[in-house]
């Protein structure tokens, strides 16, 4: 579902963006040094899909490892999904455990 659609990073506005179904999935992020805090997850009302979620996720993640930044979850939907997936736990900056 997500492979479909074109994840954009609206920089002036701060957040990851992906257009389903005519509506717009974000996730908002603040930038400093090489640290990425991703602080809040907005998926439309229409689209309560748990495998969307996750791929959307997923994919901000890889565009964030192609960037290599240390990932900061401050939001509790977007810590979860590191809990439940070891291999983005490496992301996290030295020291942080979530």
């Amino acid at each position: 579902m997500v492979e479909a659609a074109e994840l954009i990073d609206n920089d002036f506005l701060r957040q990851f963006e992906l257009k389903i179904d005519g509506q717009l999935a974000k996730i908002e992020y603040s930038l400093q040094e090489r640290k990425i805090f991703l602080t809040k997850l907005i998926i439309p009302e229409g689209i309560n899909n748990e495998d969307f979620k996750k791929d959307f996720i997923a994919s901000v993640f890889e565009l964030i490892q192609e960037r290599n930044l240390s990932v900061m979850p401050t939001c509790p939907a977007i810590a979860k999904f590191v809990r439940s997936n070891r291999k983005y736990k490496r992301m996290l900056p030295v020291g942080v455990r979530i």
